[in-house]
This record gives structure tokens, sequence and C-alpha cells, in this order.
């Protein structure tokens, strides 16, 4: 066979030994979260139910992958409304106890749940009655045995060839710990601003940044009366420099704008003798103070306008409250 058949057939082997590899790791990945789901019963209510009685902070502790996974777990937590922190158990052996107060509880992670590393912890927990919710495969093992609330992980293969890395097993943990944080967040009735103010960089954060956020308030608002002549309505649009003027009845309520655009339109009027509601918008396009930003900021774009007064939908008057600008929106990133 020519050589470059050979490794051409060589390639081909070695790719699908590879594929062979990685769906053998997501097939007993699956499985075992379905063993998991099976498994799960009332000590999970339970441990909700002890991670939302906490006054303090979650401390989760694990050692080697567990603990790598841990803060993973700590962090989401953190992220989602419930104040974590991860402990090494090693470190708190040599004084990271200190981090661990009475108004705590603890979430500690071992496959086997015999890590010798985690028996200070344990101790400490049962010493000061601290709430001890342990995660682990064995249910006679230290780890389970010494919890007060115990999440048993099913048995299940490691996709390592041996048999020995940590690979279904770490994922079990991880999942179980995203399936109470999610539960967590229900409970509390986590919302979307809520979340946002964890989140306040990157993309998470822009997505969910609101009109109220962004806007000009009532002092900015640039406002005329809608029986003002037009010379005083262009006053009123030239002191705040928006390119626009909204008019409004005598109850205070929007009913027209005059962009830059209408004046251009109308440029040879003579502007002592016109009135404002010659030239003005009736219901005009307008913003709510709950929506989100980029939601208007797509209107915007859409109808090919560069701003909008802001209602507050709590508030059947129709007053404005704030003026958007989409200058305003591209400095926040929103695209």
């Amino acid at each position: 066979m020519p050589p470059a058949d050979i490794k051409s057939l060589s390639a081909a082997s070695q790719t699908s030994g590879d594929l062979a590899a990685a769906r053998r790791v997501l097939d007993y990945a699956g499985e075992a979260m379905t063993a998991l789901g099976v498994a799960l019963d009332g000590q999970f209510t339970r441990a909700v139910d002890a991670l939302l009685a906490v006054k303090g902070r979650v401390i989760v502790s694990g050692m080697g992958k567990s603990g790598l996974v841990g803060r993973k777990i700590a962090a989401t937590f953190a992220s989602t409304g419930t104040p974590a922190q991860f402990v090494h158990p090693a470190e708190a052996s040599h004084g990271d106890l200190g981090a661990v107060t009475r108004q705590d509880a603890l979430l500690m992670l071992s496959w086997r749940g015999e890590s010798a590393e985690l028996s200070d912890l344990i101790t400490y927990a049962k010493r000061f009655h601290i709430p001890l919710i342990g995660v682990a495969s064995n249910p006679a093992s230290t780890l389970l045995q010494a919890a007060d609330v115990t999440l048993l992980l099913p048995q299940v293969r490691e996709a390592c060839p041996m048999g020995l890395a940590p690979t279904t097993s770490t994922t079990l943990m991880l999942v179980l710990g995203d399936a109470l944080a999610v539960a967590l967040m229900e409970r509390r009735g986590f919302s979307a601003d809520q979340y946002r103010d964890f989140h306040p960089g990157g993309s998470l954060g822009r997505a969910l940044i609101r009109v109220s956020d962004l806007m000009h308030g009532a002092d900015d608002l640039p406002l005329a009366d809608e029986g003002a002549s037009l010379r005083q309505a262009m006053t009123a649009m030239e002191k705040c420099h928006f390119g626009c003027v909204g008019l409004v009845d005598k109850t205070g309520a929007l009913v027209g704008i005059i962009t830059d655009g209408d004046l251009r339109r109308n440029w040879d009027r003579d502007l002592r003798a016109s009135k404002a509601a010659d030239v003005m918008t009736y219901n005009p396009k307008v913003a709510r103070t709950d929506q989100l930003a980029a939601e208007a900021l797509a209107f915007m774009n859409e109808k090919k306008i560069t701003q909008l007064f802001v209602l507050d939908p709590k508030d059947k008057s129709k007053k404005p409250v704030g003026i958007l600008h989409i200058h305003d929106c591209l400095r926040a990133g929103l695209q």
C-alpha cells in the first residue's frame, strides 16, 4: 500500500478513536445525570431549605477535583442571590476555619466521602452546630454519616479508560450544584434586575439594562405647552440639546413632538405666526421605564429616529418622566 494511503488510513483511524472516546464521555455523563434525576428525593428539598435559612453564607468545600467543582458552585451561588464562598479544606486546618461562622452552612463535596482533609471542617461544623450538607456517593462514608442533610450521588462509571480519573463523577457534582442554585433562585424569586445587579459587566449586564437606567430625568426634559408658539417650542428645544421638544396638554400628558426634521420640513414658516401644534407629530412613539434599553434601541433603529420620550407604565396620566437618546444606548455599549 502506498505511504500516502497508509497515512490517510491512520488519520481516519485516529479520528474514529477520538470520536469514540468523546462519545463515551458524553454517553456516561448522560447515563449518570439520568440516574441522578431518578435518585433525587426529599433530601434535595431539605438541602434547599437549609441553604435558604442561612443568615450568613454558604461555605463550599472539597478536595482535589471536587474542590474545583466546589469553586464553581460557590461562584454560581454568589451570582444568583445566595452569598457563598469556597474554603479549601487543607487551608481551613491552618487558619481558614476562621472564615466559617455559626451563621453559615457548609456544603461539602467528596466522591467517596472519605477525604482526610475534610475531617477538621466536619469536626468544626459539629462542634458549633453549623448545618452540614454532604455530597458523596457512599452512604456509609464519614462525610455522609456526619452530614445533617445527605445528597447521595449514584454510583457511575468514570469515562477514563482506566476508570480512575474523575470525569463522570465531577460532572454529576457540577450538575447537582447547578440544580441547587436554580432551585434557590426560584424559591427566592430571583429577578432579571437582581441578576443584572450582580453582572454589571460584559454582554450579560448590557443585555439587562433598562430604559430607566439610561434615560435623562424629568429635570432635563425639553417640554412646551401644546398651545405655545413655534418660536417658544424652538427655544425649549435649544435649551436641552436633544434635537426635539415634547408638547404637553394642560394635565402634563404628552400629546406630540417636534424634531429637528420637522423644523427642516417647515423652514419657510413664519415663526411669529406659527403655532407649535401646526408642525408637531401627534401621538409620538415612546419608551417605557421598565423596557429593556436594547429593545428601545432596536425600535429607534427600525423607525429611524434618535430619541424617545419615556413614560412610566404604572402612571396612567401619560406624563413624560424622561427622555432616551440613541447616543445614551451607544455609550452604554448597546448595539
